[in-house]
């Protein structure tokens, strides 16, 4: 994909508007009021996110992660920041893709080792509120949010491991001095996070753990935890994700965390590759 010459594009705030419903199908009031004030401000916004989120005609030929992934990463992560607004609309992007709710909540559950649970709730909430007509932004399809999943690339990869290297929360060093001092909790702490992130197939699970760790890690790097990141991406690269996938996961997370972030990922990155 050829990036657009800007200078030569019409920038006012009406054309500026009109290219950005066309990419994502909608526009927020705020970032109307945004487009009016400042064209050239909005307009980059637009083609950033576009390319990163897959927006109509904004997919780049080289990417590797799907846009239901890069949906189901940027769900998450405004649940995780409390961005309730905007999250409904995403859900409702998803179901426009034929992502069921299971698939949602799993993604959810992936996030939440590094964010807490409470973002689970949050992801519920914007499911609830993307069924309610009042809701204005985006389409509910016309049969209601799916029953049948449409499947997408990332269900079936990162579900065999490279190496047979443990991965419970209770095989890390820092985990172990808890079981030390607490064994019950230590416990408990490991049963909630290795369901998050190591699921095993047997109850049904949509997603494996390689998809998860995409999730987990654009969360940690978010958070500016680069060192726990790079533990992460080690892990997605063990269950066969690449460096673009990782990197793609972690820019998923850039409109509502920051260019910081990508550049904390990549730093991670670097520090796995260091370990390798």
């Amino acid at each position: 994909m050829t990036a657009p010459d800007q200078d030569h594009e019409d920038m006012s705030a009406e054309a500026v508007i009109a290219r950005a419903i066309a990419r994502r199908g909608e526009i927020f009031d705020e970032f109307r009021l945004l487009a009016q004030e400042s064209p050239h401000t909005y307009d980059l916004i637009s083609k950033t996110a576009g390319y990163m989120h897959h927006y109509a005609g904004e997919e780049g030929a080289t990417q590797k992660l799907s846009g239901t992934m890069r949906e189901l990463i940027a769900l998450c992560q405004l649940c995780a920041k409390g961005d309730d607004r905007f999250a409904a609309n995403h859900v409702r992007r998803l179901w426009q893709r034929g992502i069921t709710n299971k698939v949602m909540v799993e993604a959810a559950t992936a996030i939440a080792p590094i964010v807490g649970w409470s973002t689970i709730a949050h992801v519920t909430l914007a499911i609830l509120t993307a069924n309610d007509p009042a809701y204005p932004f985006g389409k509910i399809p016309p049969g209601g949010a799916p029953t049948t999943l449409t499947s997408f690339p990332e269900l079936k990869l990162g579900r065999e491991k490279s190496t047979a290297i443990r991965e419970s929360l209770l095989d890390t060093a820092e985990w172990q001095y808890v079981a030390a001092l607490d064994a019950e909790l230590a416990r408990r702490a490991a049963q909630w996070v290795d369901h998050c992130l190591l699921p095993n197939g047997a109850a049904g699970e949509l997603l494996g753990p390689g998809p998860r760790e995409l999730i987990a890690i654009a969360a940690l790097c978010a958070r500016g935890e680069m060192e726990f990141a790079a533990q992460h991406i080690r892990r997605a690269y063990r269950y066969g994700l690449s460096r673009l996938q990782v990197l793609e996961a972690i820019s998923c997370v850039l409109p509502m965390t920051g260019a910081l972030t990508v550049q904390i990922g990549v730093r991670a990155m670097q520090l796995a590759d260091s370990a390798a």
